[in-house]
């Protein structure tokens, strides 16, 4: 069976790799998906080997799981960080492994 669930995508610089990890947990995830990331954005390519890989972390989850995500990304990280953070709606199958 299909189940319409929220698919958030969280690109971050290196450093906040352990805290998006503390973050998720927090607020009600069952998993995620961590991916190396490169690329270039509105402050341009990231220069320099010292400021490490930037990561790209899925996270599919219910609304409300979501919903908790996006405000607790906001309110730790957007003001202070390079961090990008959308949500997608996405249909899957075994929708019950991602609920507790």
């Amino acid at each position: 069976m299909i189940v319409p669930l929220k698919l958030i995508t969280i690109v971050t610089e290196g450093l906040l790799k352990d805290k998006m990890i503390d973050l998720l947990h927090e607020q009600g995830a069952t998993g995620f998906t961590i991916i190396r990331a490169e690329g270039e954005g509105s402050r341009g390519v990231r220069a320099t080997d010292w400021e490490g890989p930037n990561f790209k972390f899925e996270v599919v989850a219910s609304e409300e799981v979501a919903s908790k995500i996006l405000d607790a990304v906001q309110e730790k990280y957007l003001t202070h960080y390079a961090v990008i953070v959308w949500q997608s709606n996405v249909d899957v199958l075994r929708g019950d492994k991602f609920s507790r």
